[in-house]
């Protein structure tokens, strides 16, 4: 079966199964075997990464019966199982390996055969429950803002729907089908840092250097930087089953050497909970990058829907119409970098404050060479010490 026919396929189930959302236990019983015959016009905007996990649950649940003692031995350890490595039917196992290359394709990722689909236990507790017998549902994050999320739709090995109350923990072991954050993640930011660097590169072949008394200091020169000492995220009572979070920061200002905007996007890996204090020691911010010794950073959250080619472009072409619009950035000099970064919190759909896409909170106007400490972002929802870093040549 060629690529286009298998995602094809994909597309088929996921109509038939989404279809099926609102129907009552006994209405969700069909074929599945069926439903992967079926080939249906390939329109992947028609749907979202949420559609595509309710399949991969439904076809994990069915696996329950024969594969669970394969499932607790591999979850004994971490709670979570990327579904390469899962034991399944062969029925699940091509349904998974074609919700991935779709994944990919909806979110701008590199082709790759590394699964992006892992099971998760919603409470490592749940692992005792499971051995002594009691039967897990599979489960999957519904669409829409957190806040507003009533039920959890999870099914069992028969296909049949339960609804999980969505903010309290159920008492049944409950396996989550989710994106496996830690490649997804690392993928997107990777795209995004790519498309920036790309866009940096072009508009310095193009663009007339008009600074030259600012230009790029020589190799040897010390490294001007800012260091992440700690930071903490308000806590937000996400549901149970949504996990935990994966945060990256947009660095935000303006070129040195010439009338462009300068984006940089660093990963926050390590910053998944909230209510927690990480003291990474990470380097945020690359003065030498910077007009003015200014900057804005926006802390943004991973988003199942994200398409991180299609992020990165929409952020270069608001930042770039924004700083176009300005007859003399040099006149107004640092005051015009929150005019940018308002312009990219302007331009986000209302969708990106909830569920759907994570705005998490912004710094406006950092200087180099200042300590902040216990600085809290505009939104009152990221609190961080920043202090600078230089790093001398050997």
């Amino acid at each position: 079966m060629n690529k286009l026919l298998k995602l094809a396929t994909l597309t088929a189930a996921i109509s038939v199964f989404s279809g099926q959302a609102n129907a009552q236990p006994a209405e969700v019983g069909g074929s599945f075997n069926t439903s992967l015959q079926s080939i249906d016009r390939f329109n992947p905007a028609s749907f979202q990464v949420t559609d595509i996990k309710r399949v991969v649950a439904k076809a994990v649940a069915r696996d329950i019966a024969v594969n669970e003692q394969s499932w607790i031995k591999q979850l004994n350890s971490f709670n979570k199982l990327n579904l390469a490595q899962a034991t399944l039917s062969s029925d699940a196992s091509m349904l998974g390996a074609q919700a991935s290359r779709l994944t990919r394709q909806l979110k701008g990722l590199t082709e790759h055969n590394q699964q992006v689909y892992q099971l998760r236990l919603a409470d490592s507790a749940m692992l005792a429950a499971w051995q002594q017998g009691q039967s897990p549902l599979v489960a999957f994050a519904p669409k829409g803002e957190d806040t507003e999320w009533v039920h959890v739709e999870a099914f069992d090995q028969y296909g049949e729907v339960h609804l999980l109350d969505a903010q309290q923990m159920p008492k049944r072991p409950v396996l989550i089908v989710e994106l496996d954050k830690q490649i997804v993640h690392r993928e997107g930011i990777a795209v995004m840092q790519k498309t920036f660097q790309q866009h940096s590169g072009l508009a310095l072949a193009k663009t007339e250097n008009k600074w030259s008394n600012t230009a790029e200091a020589p190799a040897s020169a010390s490294i001007s930087t800012s260091v992440i000492n700690r930071i903490r995220l308000s806590d937000d009572k996400e549901p149970w089953i949504s996990g935990a979070a994966e945060v990256y920061a947009v660095v935000n200002g303006v070129n040195p050497s010439r009338d462009e905007p300068a984006l940089d996007v660093v990963d926050l890996p390590y910053l998944d909970h909230d209510g927690q204090d990480y003291t990474p020691n990470q380097i945020l911010i690359h003065w030498e990058r910077y007009r003015w010794q200014a900057a804005d950073v926006l802390f943004m959250e991973h988003d199942d829907n994200t398409n991180y080619q299609e992020l990165a472009s929409t952020f270069l072409n608001i930042v770039t119409q924004a700083m176009r619009l300005i007859p003399d950035p040099n006149v107004q000099g640092y005051a015009i970098i929150p005019q940018l970064t308002n312009e990219l919190i302007k331009a986000m759909p209302s969708h990106w404050f909830s569920n759907d896409d994570d705005y998490v909170d912004v710094f406006y106007t950092l200087f180099e060479n200042r300590r902040y400490t216990n600085l809290m972002g505009a939104s009152n929802n990221a609190k961080m010490t920043l202090s600078p870093l230089t790093i001398e040549p050997r």
